[in-house]
């Protein structure tokens, strides 16, 4: 049986994770069939994703009902359900985490959006979820904002693996990066054990070209630079990641059995119709590195993706250039990533906020029923 194009993305060191998770999915086999024909060894969430998996059909609705009985607040009947369908994932992926050593096999689950400014609460809930989880492969999803990187710094330090997720600038990442190992040295100092925790950084992909593209068409005149900037920024990004995890500060932490921290490419379904629909997938193909599609994105790439290799080391000079000519072109880059990280938390908070007001009316149907 000849090997799928995702079998054979995963050949050269890139990781397939899927972007959605439904507890229709885990019951019905599909998740495991993903896993088995799609290469799929991990799974992220975010409370988009739960929203439309809680408002589809009757799947948690015996759940529900029981859970009227003894609790009244709106979001821990939706912790409740959550943490439930996590679990349930994380043991599915359990021998993938076994197997890579740790390395894949994740379930993320992502802090409340309404918390992504508030240092001590996102260290608090963080917390709270891998306890109440407990299983060793999952990952907290810690936002990447100003008050996020603290966060992520003390929750590493405590030995807690962190998917760090909505990032778009080079900056912002690399503070992410260096919060990432500031944590593996406290964990060191305090005689921790670095072997089981490791960290993803989340780089949200096409949304980078949408908000840029909008500014191009309101400028005028430079089509040519469209659909360009998310690509370069992540091609960047990995070279961002081979330069911070290098070196005497890097390789200290090595014999304590240190995970570098994956960059992994979140928002790769092609926004624009006019573009190539595997196109984010296609050009990001490196090492060392995840890809985390919806399904229709799996779909499409093991249909008709191409595989031309390391595809994250091609045409870097012309990734620096797409920078300096958006520049010229009155593109700011640092206001793009600002303005995508800003409408990232409120995205997932208005989410957040349907998912609650969804299990409302469920619970009033229930009730009347």
């Amino acid at each position: 049986m000849s090997k799928s194009r995702l079998h054979r993305l995963s050949e050269l060191g890139q990781s397939v994770w899927i972007d959605s998770l439904s507890r229709e999915w885990l019951r019905t086999g599909e998740l495991k069939r993903l896993m088995d024909e799609d290469a799929v060894v991990g799974v992220t969430s975010n409370p988009t994703i739960f929203q439309k998996a809680m408002s589809e059909g009757d799947w948690y609705d015996e759940q529900l009902r029981a859970l009227l009985a003894e609790e009244d607040e709106l979001k821990e009947i939706f912790f409740r359900l959550a943490f439930d369908d996590i679990r349930e994932a994380c043991d599915l992926m359990r021998q993938v985490w076994d197997v890579s050593e740790g390395q894949d096999g994740y379930v993320s689950l992502e802090v409340e959006p309404g918390i992504a400014h508030d240092t001590e609460a996102t260290i608090e809930q963080a917390q709270r979820f891998h306890e109440e989880i407990a299983k060793p492969n999952l990952y907290v999803k810690i936002p990447a904002t100003a008050a996020g990187v603290p966060a992520i710094e003390e929750m590493i330090a405590r030995g807690k693996s962190i998917n760090v997720t909505l990032i778009f600038g080079l900056d912002r990442y690399a503070e992410v990066a260096n919060a990432y190992i500031r944590g593996l040295e406290r964990l060191v100092e305090a005689g921790g054990d670095l072997t089981t925790v490791t960290s993803v950084a989340s780089f949200f992909v096409s949304r980078v070209d949408t908000e840029t593209d909008r500014r191009l068409d309101e400028i005028g005149g430079h089509d040519h630079l469209k659909g360009k900037l998310a690509i370069a920024n992540a091609k960047l990004a990995y070279q961002r990641y081979k330069e911070i995890f290098s070196g005497e500060r890097w390789d200290a932490l090595l014999p304590y059995g240190a995970s570098t921290q994956r960059c992994l490419w979140a928002s790769t379904s092609t926004k624009n119709p006019t573009y190539r629909d595997v196109m984010y997938v296609e050009e990001l193909i490196g090492p060392q590195t995840v890809n985390t599609m919806p399904k229709e994105t799996i779909e499409a790439f093991q249909d008709h993706g191409e595989i031309r290799g390391v595809t994250l080391e091609e045409g870097l000079d012309e990734a620096r250039d797409v920078f300096i000519e958006l520049a010229k072109a009155g593109v700011d880059y640092d206001d793009v990533t600002r303005v995508l990280e800003e409408e990232g938390v409120q995205k997932f908070a208005d989410s957040y906020d349907e998912l609650l007001e969804g299990i409302a009316a469920k619970r009033a149907e229930l009730v009347a029923a």
